[in-house]
């Protein structure tokens, strides 16, 4: 009876999971029916500030959000109208709200979903043909808010894989045999790659704005951290959570570990969100399943998660 209801289960998510892969593609509630491009020049290359310094307050001093779909917060109303439709930046991110909070002046939202972080120096290619990131950046920026990396290891491939492998009846775990065939870790392996790309592009960060104080923000939790998973939710066989359930925290260790080399400053999302997995009720999630029960994408975090996310770069910020 659990297999037929996690075949159907299986069965309903593979629409929702084509929405997942879309991500990057897809404007959700934005107004606009066309991109608008930046068209602005590279920003002044600089020679790096000493690691930890700090900007002097400043009216002029600006904040540049830069990262993937889930610092853009996909598919939460309202999408910035003049954002690139494929981007679905909603104007509920963690960066609006932290911009809002601290009365920011000068500030500038480049997040997209779907980014990796070769889309910081190269226009990424989804609808309506964003430019580089890293375009947004200027000498005299004051903050930079960075999260990227679940793309580059293949988070929406990873998702729809082991959905589609939980329908196996030859296996009680086919995403560990399909990822980490005889201890032959693949996602290890991606995470271990992705580190150098990340601190390539915070040495780039410091490049560009060397007066700026550069936070790199974390995942938040999506899995349950114990017990049985939630199938109507994210149908995926129940001997694959325990491997799952390390994907996250050992992404996080890797991100954390490069701010640290590079000289930036982790924002922990992860351990705050404790509780508020995929499987919890609506007002308590805050980040939804493979078919969203409050506006935003698949397996990201809702409009709660956003706000949970800003509180914790807030605390960094202090």
């Amino acid at each position: 009876m659990r297999t037929t209801r996690r075949a159907i289960a299986g069965l309903a998510a593979l629409t929702a999971l084509g929405a997942l892969s879309a991500c990057s593609d897809d404007s959700g509630d934005s107004k606009a029916s066309a991109a608008a491009k930046s068209g602005a020049p590279a920003a002044t290359r600089a020679a790096p500030a000493p690691a930890g310094a700090l900007p002097a307050a400043a009216s002029g001093a600006t904040y540049v959000a830069l990262g993937d779909s889930y610092a853009a917060g996909v598919k939460i109303p309202v999408i910035v109208p003049t954002a690139p439709p494929g981007c679905s930046r909603s104007e509920s991110n963690y960066a609006h709200l932290v911009a809002k909070r601290k009365n920011v002046a000068g500030f500038v939202d480049v997040t997209c979903g779907g980014a990796r972080t070769p889309d910081l120096t190269v226009g990424q290619q989804t609808q309506g043909t964003p430019p580089p990131q890293f375009d947004a950046l200027r000498p005299d920026t004051a903050l930079v808010t960075l999260g990227v990396g679940g793309n580059d290891i293949g988070f929406s491939e990873i998702v729809t894989m082991c959905v589609l492998q939980s329908r196996s009846t030859t296996s009680t775990q086919p995403c560990t045999d399909k990822y980490a065939p005889g201890g032959n870790d693949e996602l290890t392996k991606r995470i271990g790659d992705t580190g150098p790309k990340l601190a390539a592009a915070i040495t780039g960060i410091k490049e560009r704005s060397p007066k700026a104080r550069i936070l790199v923000v974390g995942y938040p939790t999506i899995l349950p951290e114990s017990g049985p998973g939630c199938p109507a939710q994210v149908p995926v066989a129940d001997g694959d959570l325990p491997y799952l359930r390390k994907v996250v925290p050992a992404l996080n260790d890797m991100i954390a570990k490069a701010a640290a080399e590079q000289g930036a400053e982790y924002v922990d999302t992860y351990t705050g969100s404790a509780g508020h997995d995929v499987c919890k009720p609506v007002g308590t999630k805050w980040v939804e399943g493979v078919k969203p029960e409050s506006p935003a994408g698949p397996v990201h975090p809702n409009a709660l998660g956003q706000e949970a996310m800003a509180e914790a770069v807030l605390a960094k910020l202090g």
